[in-house]
């Protein structure tokens, strides 16, 4: 950092200093790979609007390959796209700030489509067995007010959603870490789902929801837990619409 910026800074906010100096650590797409870094971004939306949404969440990153060589609207992904997606994938998040557990070993992992049903009127999945069982039993418990936000994600899906991340942030990865897990380390990929207040759309990924009566009964259940509490050991931020399938 440029000296004389610091010790203006420094005068002026010491917390905006604290934040700048946090920023300088922070990993950010190179501008030598910023435009293969959208290519991908806009290649993976292309892939979501041919297969459509509910099909997005689970298709595997072979499937979406396989589309885009023979659909002529998404086009195929180029080397230099396919060497990212597989760095962003393989690379350890911890330089990034993000402790999770890596749930998938490779990128080319599939998900059955015997393992999961759809779950009408909401364009998700979910596994079956206890993810499902709980997911019904909670909306028994709780009341018609909660619904089904995200279910089963596969690989390609959790990519376009850090992808989408990541470019929201200015291309930073450190701060598209915090608020979602990178592809390979979410649980949506074996058990976890994401629960809202009916009408709610945004707010339900945001603090607001657990404010609502919907959380308080949801934190009650003992058959379920929540992923990421308040200062969690995964450098996750708070979410408490995050279901831990136990």
């Amino acid at each position: 950092m440029d000296r004389r910026l610091f010790i203006t800074a420094a005068i002026a906010s010491p917390i905006w200093v604290k934040d700048l100096l946090a920023a300088e650590k922070d990993i950010i797409i190179g501008s030598d790979e910023w435009q293969t870094f959208v290519d991908l971004r806009n290649r993976l939306r292309r892939v979501k609007k041919v297969v459509g949404y509910g099909n997005f969440n689970i298709i595997s990153f072979d499937r979406a390959r396989y589309y885009a060589r023979h659909y002529a609207v998404i086009g195929a992904f180029s080397h230099k796209e396919l060497d990212l997606a597989e760095r962003l994938f393989y690379e350890d998040p911890k330089k990034y700030g993000f402790f999770g557990e890596r749930i998938c070993d490779s990128i080319t992992e599939t998900i059955a489509l015997k393992d999961v049903k759809k779950i009408p009127y909401t364009g998700h999945y979910l596994f079956k067995g206890k993810p499902m069982e709980d997911y019904f039993r909670l909306k028994k418990d709780i009341g018609g007010e909660i619904i089904l936000t995200s279910g089963v994600r596969g690989i390609v899906k959790q990519m376009s959603l850090y992808v989408d991340k990541i470019y929201g942030c200015k291309g930073n990865i450190s701060q598209a870490s915090f608020s979602l897990a990178p592809p390979g380390f979410s649980y949506h990929s074996c058990s976890d789902f994401d629960v809202g207040k009916r009408g709610w759309g945004h707010k339900n990924f945001t603090a607001k929801f657990a404010r609502t009566k919907e959380f308080r009964k949801l934190r009650k259940l003992d058959y379920i837990d929540m992923r990421y509490t308040i200062n969690n050991e995964e450098g996750v931020r708070y979410e408490p619409w995050h279901v831990k399938v136990i």
